[in-house]
């Protein structure tokens, strides 16, 4: 019994810590927030564009040289770049969106992207950021006409970019970036891995061209043309020049974040207000509020003594829940409060089916402590295949739904499993712990249903 009431006490003494560490984190709730520790400012919610606004940016992206067969897929993996750039951990909730050419005037595809909380333009950009362009040219035949000027002085300048054509080898068959350093000059330079395509386009290109200088092109501008002396098969290049060190690692984390498939220019930027707003917000806060004090009045009143451990279990399931928020972090939207409200709905449920199943052992004539220990046993099965679904069903939500999907996908997923382990565990522990009082017929009273027959 002494091992029960210490596992409870400790679960208590748990749950106060976390729900401390929200209370000292949320500058709403926190009216010494400016004034606390900096660990503590580090953990605000983070809330979606349709709670706290944001940026809207307008990108086009110039796909003159992409095959017109090829357009789409190039978009595509353009917006999972600038996507993965935004959104490291799948849960900030960046709006990427291409709108194609059929839709808007000219020939350029372009791409909309919405940043939730981000209301500073240029940190915005800055966050996209200009991911290199890597193109690799060849030289052109010796009978083609190039570009030429004339200066002042009547000198004749050739344009070193018509001596070059371009090739299908890009950065986007790039796998990785490395940066390593010359071992008799000690200056910087940048090993490049190509992926399967990537390796057999180069193989053919330094093939086909031996004797003749590659172009290495970063944005448009030439910064290497090394002549190739034979054939490279392994899908590795190197990349040296007038780097220093730091501008070599930027360079290589710029590359490895995701090379752009299509240049892209910031045609415009806007930022936007809180489509729900502040008092929108607070409204909902209070609304749920007010139904979680109704849930658990109905809770007490229902089941009494095992109400009111289910009103414990599910404030110490909403601290951790609101705790994991702040940690990961995760950023809350309409639809992710959404998710999260029915996650403490999916809680509840689990209670009420433990109830009912102690609630049935003790009208069969079993002792408090049995009955207590076989109704979770047996409503366990019911709580185990109804999560599993919603497991199912929150795992396909978050594979094949956008962006906000996925915000209420995520939400309810951890709110599920969550809400196992109170259900389960916490409850289980409080409930065990007091079958202490005995057999009498308060006990029976304690631990039945309020309008049971």
């Amino acid at each position: 019994m002494w091992k029960k009431i210490v596992s409870a006490l400790i679960i208590l003494i748990l749950g106060a810590s976390v729900a401390f560490f929200v209370f000292k984190t949320e500058p709403k709730l926190n009216n010494n927030f400016e004034t606390e520790h900096s660990f503590f400012k580090k953990f605000p919610f983070r809330l979606g564009l349709d709670l706290s606004g944001g940026s809207h940016l307008i990108y086009k992206a110039d796909v003159s040289a992409v095959p017109s067969g090829e357009v789409g897929s190039s978009m595509d993996a353009l917006r999972d770049v600038i996507e993965r750039r935004v959104n490291l951990f799948g849960v900030s909730e960046p709006q990427v969106a291409v709108q194609h050419s059929s839709l808007v005037s000219g020939a350029d595809e372009q791409l909309i992207v919405d940043l939730p909380g981000i209301t500073d333009v240029k940190k915005a950009t800055e966050m996209i950021g200009q991911t290199p362009l890597l193109e690799f040219k060849i030289e052109i035949q010796k009978d083609t006409p190039q570009t030429a000027t004339v200066d002042k002085d009547g000198k004749v300048n050739l344009d070193i970019n018509s001596q070059f054509v371009s090739t299908e080898l890009t950065g986007r068959y790039l796998k990785k970036a490395t940066l390593e350093f010359d071992q008799n000059t000690r200056e910087p330079r940048v090993n490049l891995q190509f992926d399967d395509t990537g390796t057999k386009l180069f193989a053919q290109i330094t093939k086909d061209n031996v004797g003749k200088m590659v172009a290495i092109y970063l944005d448009g501008a030439i910064i290497s043309s090394p002549v190739v002396r034979e054939e490279i098969p392994n899908g590795q290049a190197v990349i040296s020049g007038n780097f220093t060190p730091n501008e070599a690692k930027l360079f290589v984390g710029r590359l490895n974040s995701g090379a752009l498939p299509v240049p892209i220019t910031l045609l415009s930027t806007q930022t936007i207000g809180a489509t729900l707003g502040d008092t929108a917000l607070n409204a909902g806060i209070k609304a749920a509020m007010i139904g979680f004090l109704l849930v658990v009045f109905f809770l007490i009143f229902w089941y009494r003594l095992p109400g009111l451990v289910a009103a414990v279990s599910l404030c110490i399931f909403i601290v951790i829940i609101l705790t994991l928020f702040k940690l990961i972090p995760v950023t809350l939207t309409a639809a992710g409060i959404a998710g999260f409200i029915i996650s403490i709905g999916i809680a509840v449920d689990a209670n009420v089916l433990i109830f009912e199943r102690v609630k049935e052992e003790l009208h069969s004539g079993k002792n408090v402590a049995d009955a207590v220990s076989l109704g979770f046993s047996r409503a366990w099965y019911a709580i185990r295949d109804s999560n599993i679904s919603n497991i199912i069903t929150v795992l396909i939500l978050f594979w094949f739904g956008t962006s906000l999907i996925k915000g209420f996908a995520l939400t309810l997923g951890m709110g599920v499993l969550v809400s196992m382990f109170s259900a389960i565990t916490v409850t289980r522990i409080f409930l065990s712990t007091l079958t202490f009082i005995g057999e009498g017929k308060i006990a029976r009273f304690l631990f039945s249903s309020g309008l049971s027959k």
